[in-house]
């Protein structure tokens, strides 16, 4: 039986601030994306979405991202490889601890909004966030954008010998390059479960639609839902009911 990831960013609220149901949405998904402080979360924050993770048998995995807690993480930012490399070292390091403390194993690490654009067209940028990762733990699973526009960052981690898990974004158009249509874009977000499940099982078969109707041809591991879409519980609840539907087992990246 064909088999998929199903994952979602998470831990992205902070002090006083609510952001995503994370709650609701961690039953249905098998890996979660927990912010790691800098673009979103906090340290309370971090130490219960591990927790929850770990009671719902959901893979955990560090979502660092640039130091942009107002623009969450989703502004550029004009910084050297170095600068990157320890930024993310701080971020992944501190998600590891919480994980240590809960008797878990940090599973993967996503880069985050900006950072991850980033990743997919800069070298520099790619190499650096892989070696953070091989830093700390060159077991861990290094997420890229599944496709051609993904080479940069598959060529980068599987250099430095990590594993490199390819994922796709069933709740965002895609353009016919194969990257994402920007979010200042109408049309960018796709919050209707139907179509979204749809687009869901069409990755999980090996392609999406673009904007302009072409086919992308993508090689998929883990599909992405993003905890700040409003509609993120009923898109998770609507994918896996159609992926498992269709005979596509959803597990965790690591099994």
């Amino acid at each position: 039986m064909k088999s998929i990831d199903l994952n979602c960013d998470m831990g992205e609220s902070f002090g006083n601030y609510t952001i995503g149901m994370d709650e609701a949405v961690m039953p249905y998904i098998t890996s979660a994306n927990i912010a790691c402080g800098w673009h979103a979360g906090d340290p309370l924050v971090m130490d219960t979405t591990v927790r929850s993770a770990k009671a719902h048998g959901v893979g955990a995995g560090a979502h660092p991202g640039y130091p942009d807690l107002m623009g969450f993480g989703r502004r550029k930012m004009n910084l050297t490889p170095e600068e990157i490399r320890h930024y993310l070292t701080y971020q992944i390091g501190a998600l590891q601890a919480f994980c240590r403390v809960h008797d878990v194993r940090l599973q993967h690490v996503k880069p985050h909004g900006a950072l991850y654009l980033d990743a997919v067209e800069s070298p520099d940028t790619a190499r650096a966030v892989a070696q953070a990762i091989t830093g700390l733990d060159p077991e861990l699973r290094f997420v890229a954008l599944a496709g051609k526009k993904g080479e940069t960052m598959r060529q980068m981690g599987e250099e430095l010998g990590l594993k490199v898990v390819f994922e796709a974004f069933p709740d965002r158009a895609y353009t016919p390059e194969g990257t994402l249509v920007p979010r200042s874009l109408p049309g960018a977000v796709i919050s209707d479960p139907e179509l979204v499940a749809a687009r869901a099982l069409d990755m999980a078969r090996g392609f999406v639609i673009a904007s302009d109707g072409s086919r992308i041809e993508l090689e998929v591991q883990t599909l992405c839902v993003h905890g700040d879409n409003q509609a993120a519980v009923d898109l998770v609840k609507e994918i896996r009911s159609r992926l498992e539907g269709d005979g596509i087992a959803v597990k965790p990246m690591s099994d």
